[in-house]
């Protein structure tokens, strides 16, 4: 018998927030770790992301946390995942007053410093400005009860480790509980794990296959507000036979329904909290064609068959990865093709991109139909009915009409004018409200991969030219307490490291450039990796920067006519820097 989340002993309070969040049974890894970490127990997960991993270790943190100052870090390999998941355990802890902290780097410090003084139980933060603010004295960590290190094998990938432990040597290693989730376990993880971790239970959960054959899968972006408008406009120009449309709760299932049926969508709700004797009379006409759009929460994605569904509608992005595949899923079966289209908002972002990490697959953004393609879709429609009316014939009754009505005055073109007017009258319940296009977003391909050099940045930004702004202290400074010496002290005679050689681009500060932007543009167009590329040294209108000597001539001839941000650059070879 699978678990609940009423059998794994939270608190009232969070089980009824669990449930206004639709969440309607623990997945494999919260089913696993919850109850020892709920036991006090230190837990090694292993799982993958998107399988529910957040709530793992927050809830049970929640269960056991008051509200008496600081007692629980979270570290993250990313600012974007800090951000994530504060946002998740504030969701969580939303019955309990917990007041939760993201911090990382690219934020000003002394917001995140008012915060702190303000007080705070949760902390969520990325290693490089966690420990910045441990050495400004702003961030105490000795009244921590709960570490959790996610993501571990990425802030390995990323160098974190260093950090990590003297991050954890400011906890009290005799009261703390230690959680620690990775998707893989190398050796330096499991040598963490044995120097900082008591006694460690591991669960693991075996990654799922993850299928989407056959789906066409794209996202349209939109800001809250006019995701109803959005999807009443794909609702009318897409080739809809059977549609299941997602919603994340409950009520927010039957409330979309509502607002479907009023615009005259034959449209209805089904959840968990519906009868048994509704939910199969709802899906009996949902099957047998009386029904066109379904709006559900994720237990239809579970075990109910439906067949031949032509579209799946995310209207609110699902929260775990592995959910989306369940929800795709109920399209294009029996080797049939199917569309899966998902709604976002410009927060959602990041969401999708860790579901296209998890499906190892770009999800294509759409181009939503403009007003002018929603009125001639319509006036298609209404032609094609008309016509099929026509070629039908029989009109007596409706003859005599039309003598009576000519008899007194009116032509035969009035009369099919006003006969159309009151025919396509249920037009004006579906609005056709305005809706102001997000342009600027990056394509999949290109946010995965900036995402990956944003890491380094996060990281690498103050080993390069942020070092000043983040005032983060250097690892070589001497014992003296002497300012950080010079990358190199070659750099200051040569103008580049041994072994690499020095270019220079035309864009700087003025263009808006970052070592990021750099990094990425020449890293990805290359092919190289972004790790070996050198110091970068961005002035007021050029660039300079390190590659390789045997990756010079290919990364030259990489970015002829390459651009950043937009920009036309150009890049030659620099054989000495002016200062």
């Amino acid at each position: 018998m699978n678990p609940s989340f009423e059998t794994l002993g939270l608190t009232p309070e969070l089980l009824a927030t669990v449930t206004d969040l639709g969440y309607i049974a623990p997945t494999p890894i919260q089913s696993a770790a919850i109850p020892h970490l709920l036991e006090g127990r230190d837990v090694i997960g292993q799982a993958q992301t998107g399988t529910g991993k957040t709530a793992a270790f927050s809830l049970p943190i929640l269960h056991h946390l008051d509200l008496h100052g600081l007692q629980a870090l979270i570290l993250t390999p990313t600012r974007e995942l800090a951000i994530q998941t504060a946002e998740a355990i504030h969701r969580y802890g939303s019955r309990l007053g917990v007041r939760v902290l993201p911090i990382y780097g690219g934020q000003p410090y002394e917001r995140q410093v008012r915060r702190l003084e303000k007080g705070v139980q949760v902390v969520v933060g990325t290693p490089g400005r966690t420990l910045d603010l441990i050495r400004q004295g702003a961030l105490d960590l000795s009244g921590v009860r709960f570490v959790v290190l996610d993501e571990a094998d990425e802030m390995l990938k990323m160098g974190f480790i260093e950090d990590v432990e003297t991050i954890l040597s400011e906890t009290d290693a005799q009261t703390r509980q230690t959680t620690l989730f990775s998707a893989t376990l190398p050796e330096a993880i499991r040598r963490l794990a044995g120097n900082y971790m008591h006694n460690p239970l591991v669960v693991a959960v075996a990654p799922e296959t993850v299928t989407v054959e056959n789906v066409t899968q794209r996202f349209y972006m939109v800001r809250e507000s006019e995701k109803i408008a959005a999807l009443s406009r794909l609702l009318e120009v897409e080739d809809l036979k059977n549609t299941l449309i997602f919603a994340r709760t409950k009520a927010g299932a039957g409330e979309l329904a509502e607002t479907l049926i009023a615009r005259g969508y034959p449209a209805e709700a089904i959840h968990g909290d519906l009868p048994q004797a509704e939910r199969e009379r709802i899906l009996a006409r949902f099957r047998h064609g009386q029904l066109t759009i379904l709006v559900a929460t994720d237990v239809v994605a579970r075990g109910v068959d439906i067949p031949d569904v032509s579209h799946v509608i995310n209207f609110d992005i699902p929260q775990l990865s592995i959910e989306y595949v369940h929800r795709i899923g109920r399209t294009a079966r029996a080797g049939q093709s199917g569309e899966a289209i998902t709604i976002i908002t410009p927060a959602q972002r990041h969401a999708l991109r860790r579901i296209e990490e998890y499906i190892h697959k770009p999800i294509v953004r759409g181009e939503l139909p403009s007003r002018d393609a929603v009125l001639a879709r319509r006036h298609a429609q209404f032609l094609s009915m008309l016509l099929d009316q026509a070629n039908a014939g029989e009109f007596d009754q409706e003859g005599a009409l039309l003598e009576e009505l000519n008899e007194m005055g009116y032509s035969p073109d009035l009369i099919a004018a006003a006969a159309i007017r009151l025919l396509r009258a249920h037009e004006a319940q579906r609005p056709l409200e305005d809706i102001n296009l997000i342009k600027e977003f990056k394509e999949p391909s290109q946010r995965r991969d900036e995402r990956r050099f944003d890491r380094r940045d996060e990281r690498g930004g103050d080993r390069r030219s942020d070092r000043g702004s983040d005032r983060r202290p250097d690892r070589r400074e001497s014992a003296n307490g002497d300012q950080p010496r010079p990358r190199s002290s070659k750099r200051d005679r040569l103008g580049h490291e041994a072994g690499m050689v020095s270019l220079c681009m035309n864009l700087g500060h003025t263009s808006g450039i970052r070592p990021g932007d750099v990094v990425y543009t020449i890293a990805s167009a290359a092919n190289i990796p972004g790790k070996s590329i050198g110091a970068i040294d961005i002035r007021q209108s050029e660039t300079y920067l390190d590659v390789p000597e045997a990756h010079a001539d290919a990364v030259l001839h990489a970015m002829k006519d390459g651009k950043i941000r937009g920009q036309v650059l150009k890049l030659v070879r620099a054989e000495r820097r002016s200062k």
